[in-house]
């Protein structure tokens, strides 16, 4: 009796072992595919900043010249 009541909770702990193992691979999919989704935003921003920053140069050195001009 005491063998098959060990047995019964080896299994339980197996099993939610195994939910647990499986919600962790969910979870660290679902991470993976955010981290990706933020890099490729991240890259987009940066590419916005750097021609944003090059218009202003622009401007800049324009509105300068209209003043020595």
């Amino acid at each position: 009796m005491r063998n098959e009541l060990d047995i019964n909770i080896l299994e339980r702990r197996v099993d939610d072992l195994i939910r647990a193992v499986e919600r962790l691979r969910e979870e660290n999919k679902v991470l993976r595919e955010q981290q990706s989704t933020l890099t490729a935003e991240r890259s987009r921003l940066l590419e916005k900043t750097e021609l944003a920053r090059t218009r202003v140069e622009a401007m800049i050195n324009r509105l300068k010249a209209m003043e020595q001009g």
